[in-house]
C-alpha cells in the first residue's frame, strides 16, 4: 500500500506527563482535532471512530499497537481510511514539552491523492496539534490519565494502577 507520510511538532506548555495523559483521554479527542467526531474506547488497545473528512463521514476501529508512557503511542486503523500513526511526547524542560504527530495516509483514490497535493493533510494535523495545545493549556491538567503499556499485542497495568483496563464511560 503506497503511504504519504506527514509530521507536525508543536511545543506545550504542560509538564510532559500532563500532555500524554490528556492525549490517552481519546474521548475528548472531539473537542480539539477537526472531523473527529467520536471516538469509543472498546479495549485497552482498540478504539472505534467516526470522522468527517470533507463531505464522506468515515467509521473505522485502530489498533493501538504500542504505548509507552510518557514517550509514544503508535496506532493503525484496521478499516478505512487505512493509516498509521505515531505521537511522541519530549520533555523540554519540567513545565514544558514537544508534541510530534506523524501519520501515514494510505493513497487509494483520487480525492486523498489531490488533498494531499493541496496540503490538506498537512494543514489538518497542524491544526490538530495547535488545538490539542490550546486545549490542554486551557485546562491545565489532564482530564483523565491510564499509564499502562501497550507492546505487540499486549497490555501492561501501571504498577500502581488497580482498575480494570477499558475504561467505564458511556458510549451511546
Amino acid at each position: 500500500m503506497a503511504m504519504s507520510t506527514t509530521e507536525e511538532s508543536i511545543d506545550v506548555d504542560v509538564p510532559v506527563h500532563v500532555a500524554y495523559n490528556q492525549w490517552t483521554q481519546f474521548r475528548t479527542f472531539p473537542r480539539f482535532m477537526d472531523g473527529v467526531r467520536r471516538v469509543d474506547q472498546i479495549q485497552a488497545a482498540f478504539t472505534h471512530w467516526v470522522v468527517r473528512y470533507g463531505a464522506k463521514t468515515y467509521r473505522f476501529d485502530a489498533e493501538i499497537l504500542e504505548q509507552v508512557p510518557d514517550r509514544h503511542l503508535t496506532w493503525e486503523a484496521l478499516d478505512a481510511p487505512r493509516h498509521r500513526g505515531t505521537v511522541t511526547f519530549r520533555a523540554l524542560d519540567a513545565d514544558r514539552c514537544r508534541v510530534t504527530l506523524r501519520i501515514g495516509l494510505s493513497k487509494p483514490g483520487v480525492t486523498e491523492r489531490a488533498g494531499d497535493a493541496l496540503g490538506l493533510t498537512r494543514r489538518a494535523v497542524r491544526r490538530s496539534l495547535t488545538c490539542f495545545k490550546e486545549f490542554i493549556e486551557h485546562q491545565g491538567c489532564e482530564t483523565g490519565t491510564w499509564r499502562g503499556e501497550i507492546s505487540k499485542g499486549h497490555v501492561r497495568l501501571d504498577a500502581g494502577q488497580d482498575r480494570p483496563v477499558v475504561p467505564t464511560w458511556p458510549t451511546g
